[in-house]
């Protein structure tokens, strides 16, 4: 009977840590209803990495769809919010070495960027960002030099992948959450 007991016990526990909001990080949506079509016009780069503006917009538009009931679109009019953002810089540090021949073989590659998500018929800004830092770490093979970004995102497509999907997450879970 004892045996049996605890494993109720466990049961109604695991129960109860579910229903404590454990499963509800990150998904928190805290916009006003009215807010239903989010206009995400393509992202600023003024970077010198090409192409980011693209798959960092695109990723955020992706993340800001799967997290409910809104409509995302590309452009700013007939909308009820609008999200801009300006990638200032990507920077890349050397964080490992080869034993060898001490060349770089892991890379920490860090995106600072300014965000601002407003409604449009208050003009009111739910959020404001002028520098989300977003980074991730990355291993190379030894041919690729610190300040060529284009090389490593091309040497390995999926890193510069998830970065913007680490990125797109940050900064839906910021704004969701924020008001």
């Amino acid at each position: 009977m004892t045996r049996a007991w605890r494993i109720v016990q466990v049961v109604i526990l695991g129960g109860v840590m579910a229903g404590c909001g454990y499963a509800l990080t990150g998904k928190l949506n805290t916009l006003p209803a009215s807010i239903r079509r989010i206009g995400v016009p393509t992202f600023e780069n003024l970077s010198t990495t090409p192409e980011l503006d693209r798959i960092f917009t695109e990723a955020v538009r992706v993340e800001l769809q799967s997290r409910g009931k809104y409509l995302v679109v590309p452009e700013t009019t007939g909308v009820d919010a609008v999200l801009t953002v300006s990638i200032k810089s990507v920077t890349p540090v050397a964080t490992g070495f080869t034993a060898d021949t001490r060349q770089a073989s892991r890379y920490a590659i860090s995106v600072i960027a300014s965000a601002e998500f407003k409604e449009v018929k208050a003009a009111k800004a739910f959020y404001m960002n002028p520098s989300l830092r977003v980074s991730d770490e990355y291993d190379v093979n030894g041919s690729v030099a610190v300040g060529d970004l284009a090389s490593l995102f091309a040497q390995d497509r999926n890193s510069l992948e998830r970065l913007a999907k680490t990125f797109a997450q940050r900064l839906v879970s910021a704004i969701l959450e924020s008001f």
